[in-house]
């Protein structure tokens, strides 16, 4: 079974599916740290691919920029190949001094400037959050690492040239950092009845004007990846 977006076949992605962005990034983890790793999708280019990480299937495949894109694929993945989890891996700038580059956050929750919940037509407002379970498991994992990652609200916003100029208002609220897919994923998660949970590193601040070059982007948050890619493995021996 295809899709318009994803010429997969059933059964070819893991239960858990990391999901960076960028098809590059996506690329550069399933030749690191998966063991014969496939490709199983390369419609448009976005890169899907499934190994083994210490023994346990894990798939990793790109969303694309953007809260429409990462809403085609993971609704995708969540309805028509039975994904279960999905960690999405990716950068995020920060709303707050305390946070450094290369800082690992993870996405409790998130707040929106975007409409792609009206699609859903409820009579309020939803907060997307993130599974607990698989949180709970991910922060586990970090600090058995021997990270202490910052965990809370987010931003995923529409726009990544702000001409408001008001993007640090978020930050007074608490807002940790902000990116631009989070929300569409959990509400994708919510509706599907299914897990999901953002890992972003911190890319660039707001706060101070310092940013990593875009290389860097791509290849050399290995401290997030690992942590991600840890996490599946107790995911799946929770099963």
């Amino acid at each position: 079974m295809g899709t318009p977006h994803n010429e997969a076949k059933n059964g070819a992605f893991a239960k858990t599916v990391l999901m960076p962005g960028d098809p590059l990034r996506a690329k550069f983890i399933a030749e690191t740290f998966l063991e014969n790793a496939q490709l199983v999708n390369n419609v448009r280019g976005v890169n899907g691919y499934t190994g083994t990480y210490h023994g346990t299937p894990v798939s990793v495949m790109a969303s694309g920029m953007g809260m429409p894109s990462i809403g085609i694929y993971s609704h995708e993945l969540y309805h028509f190949y039975d994904v279960d989890n999905i960690i999405r891996i990716g950068s995020a700038g920060a709303l707050t001094p305390k946070l450094k580059l290369r800082d690992v956050v993870m996405a409790q929750a998130v707040c929106t400037d975007s409409n792609y919940g009206h699609q859903f037509n409820l009579p309020g407002f939803f907060a997307p959050i993130a599974d607990f379970q698989l949180l709970e498991t991910a922060v586990a994992v970090a600090r058995r690492m021997g990270v202490e990652p910052p965990v809370g609200n987010l931003l995923s916003s529409d726009v990544f040239y702000d001409k408001s100029g008001r993007t640090l208002e978020w930050g007074a609220m608490g807002v940790l950092a902000a990116e631009m897919e989070t929300a569409a994923l959990y509400y994708n998660a919510a509706e599907a009845g299914k897990r999901a949970l953002t890992i972003c590193t911190i890319s660039d601040s707001m706060v101070t004007g310092e940013a990593l070059p875009a290389a860097d982007r791509q290849t050399s948050f290995t401290q997030m990846m690992e942590i991600a890619l840890e996490t599946a493995v107790e995911m799946a021996k929770k099963a």
